[in-house]
């Protein structure tokens, strides 16, 4: 598959499930996506943690769960999911902090008192899901991680990208970084 090729089928699975509910919260998919992008773009981040934060949720457009699993009690493990599926056609510098979104919020939990208030419902929820505030233990193994900064500085972007109606960018907008990082896979 060409980079092309993957790009469109990206386009395809926005279009498709980009105006689905994010995870119970009062944003679509889509939404989601381009604010956090946004977010990146605007604190100066690199091409690759732009497009890190653009597709961090794609796994939620690739599952068949209903967008409320986390209320089911499912944990849907949607950064694992995007993770392998993005891992074909972009580098670590994009996938890691993808695959560590997840832990970093758990991560910031364990280390940072005031973080756990920042979290929305929909995200209280789904860290109890995902195994609630890191260990001691894991807490060193996360700070041992090279992409550790990088799936924090994510998470930050994550957590503020849920605002109804902010007018962002346009996905358009981020297709240069897209095709930038693209083919830059292992």
């Amino acid at each position: 598959m060409t980079a092309s090729e993957f790009l469109s089928g990206l386009d395809r699975h926005f279009h498709e499930r980009g105006a689905e509910q994010y995870s119970g919260e009062k944003v679509s998919q889509l939404e989601h996506a381009l604010q956090a992008a946004w977010e990146a773009e605007k604190a100066g981040a690199t091409p690759d943690l732009i497009v890190a934060a653009l597709l961090h949720d794609v796994g939620h457009l690739l599952h068949n769960h209903d967008d409320d699993c986390a209320e089911q009690g499912i944990n849907d493990h949607h950064e694992e999911l995007g993770y392998r599926y993005l891992r074909k056609m972009f580098g670590p510098s994009v996938t890691e902090p993808i695959r560590l979104h997840v832990p970093a919020k758990r991560f910031l939990c364990a280390t940072e008192a005031s973080y756990p208030a920042t979290l929305s419902p929909a995200s209280i929820l789904s860290l109890q899901l995902q195994g609630g505030s890191m260990s001691p233990e894991e807490v060193q193994q996360f700070r041992e991680n090279p992409y550790c900064d990088a799936a924090v500085h994510l998470r930050r972007w994550d957590e503020s990208a849920k605002i109804p109606g902010l007018v962002t960018p346009s996905l358009a907008h981020f297709r240069t970084y897209l095709e930038l990082c693209c083919g830059q896979s292992e």
